[in-house]
């Protein structure tokens, strides 16, 4: 997909394609970095409680990134989802 292609699909979309492509790859790394990203992308789409919860608890982070292409989440890790698929056209 390029990446007017990618920038069309909804964050749940992106979020499925994304997750699904680095699991079955063991591409781990994204995983973390996705992991990250969530803190930051929760405090921008206005849930900074749950940032801040997040940040010390990383059994949260792994729940957040299995339902992070949901809503304001979603829309907020929108890039993180892009560039990742824009790295990896056969995902």
């Amino acid at each position: 997909m390029d990446q007017d292609e990618l920038e069309s699909l909804s964050p749940r979309e992106l979020h499925d394609r994304a997750v699904h492509y680095a699991v079955s790859h063991g591409d781990f790394g994204f995983l973390w970095d996705l992991l990250k990203a969530i803190p930051a992308a929760e405090a921008a789409s206005g849930h900074t409680d749950e940032a801040a919860s997040d940040l010390s608890r990383v059994s949260a982070l792994l729940s957040d990134a299995v339902a992070s292409g949901e809503g304001d989440l979603g829309e907020a890790l929108r890039p993180v989802y892009v560039a990742y698929l824009s790295k990896h056209p056969d995902a």
